[in-house]
């Protein structure tokens, strides 16, 4: 939990449940002098000055090392239902994910858009595995739902039908499957977990771990799809992720018959600054749950503000002026 905690670490449920820092309501932090802080009271209400738990929270190490926590816990619910649904566009996919928070309100605890290249990948590479409707050549994405309910299967059911006839009637789907038990909704499931090692083993790729805000991700990602192709001749791009949340996995992976290490070599600096840039256009973060690291030290420079940047440095001077902690990491 202290990585978790850390790295404010998200998911498949954080549009209901939100990142790791939404459930957290204390810590206990070694500071780099050594001391303790004991901020373990777990109060819901406490403005007893500057908000230290936040700060550590999503500070990757650099700030002081989480040792305990206090956590929110949750009921577990009566009933979940999966289903995966097949949509005509991301515009489509967004319209169904309107009607899902509508329809199911706070039971609405997964929602995941799959791109048809993303999902081909897993066919290609886990033939094992039945992708739903990966031979109609008309699906361009899929959708994985999951409805939490907290009164019984049967009314879960009952809210699941009547979205998904909703859905039908406006167009949002053209094709759905509910899972009928629980190893049918863990096989979805499973599918959409593969993605990353089906694009594996495809091949060396460039990973994108973006938000932005939903309402404009079809837009984004018209934009950023055509300015890939134009650009770059035969990339393959594979788009999946938490769209209930506005965070999208956009991978791009190099052309079918060219060499991968020589297309990472040669461009992905270029890749990473023509989608880094239509996420800045767009007003996105380049980096949704994900974190710094060492590795986009130099884009968090780019495209954080100045103001920004000396707040940070200021916050990371006071706390570790020695630099011990975690050194090289999000502020380089």
């Amino acid at each position: 939990m202290g990585g978790n905690l850390a790295t404010n670490a998200g998911g498949t449920q954080v549009l209901r449940y939100g990142n790791t820092r939404e459930l957290c309501l204390g810590l206990e932090v070694v500071t780099p002098q050594g001391e303790i802080w004991n901020g373990l009271r777990g109060l819901r209400k406490d403005n007893t000055g500057y908000d230290l738990r936040n700060l550590m929270i999503g500070s990757e190490g650099t700030l002081g090392i989480i040792t305990a926590a206090t956590l929110k816990l949750f009921p577990q619910p009566a009933a979940r239902l999966t289903a995966w649904a097949a949509v005509a566009s991301m515009e489509q996919a967004v319209a169904l994910l309107g009607l899902a928070q509508r329809h199911l309100g706070a039971g609405l605890t997964g929602f995941e858009v799959m791109g048809r290249f993303a999902l081909g990948l897993v066919h290609k590479h886990m033939s094992q595995l039945r992708v739903p409707f990966i031979d109609q050549a008309d699906v361009p994405y899929c959708v994985l739902l999951e409805n939490s309910d907290s009164e019984s299967e049967q009314h879960a059911r009952e809210r699941f039908e009547s979205l998904l006839e909703t859905a039908f009637e406006a167009g949002c789907v053209s094709d759905a499957v509910v899972a009928e038990n629980l190893t049918q909704a863990q096989q979805l499931w499973h599918i959409r977990e593969s993605i990353p090692l089906a694009q594996a083993e495809e091949g060396l790729n460039i990973k994108h771990d973006i938000s932005i805000a939903v309402s404009r991700i079809p837009a984004f990602v018209e934009h950023t799809d055509a300015l890939l192709a134009r650009e770059i001749a035969g990339v393959r791009l594979v788009n999946f992720g938490h769209l209930g949340d506005g965070n999208l996995h956009y991978n791009v992976q190099a052309p079918a018959d060219g060499d991968a290490k020589a297309f990472l070599r040669d461009e992905e600096a270029r890749v990473n600054a023509l989608v880094y840039g239509a996420v800045a256009e767009f007003g996105g973060s380049f980096s949704a749950e994900h974190g710094v690291g060492a590795l986009k030290v130099e884009t968090l420079q780019k495209y954080q503000s100045p103001v920004a940047l000396s707040m940070m440095r200021a916050v990371k001077q006071a706390l570790d002026p020695q630099n011990l902690l975690n050194p090289g990491r999000v502020l380089g």
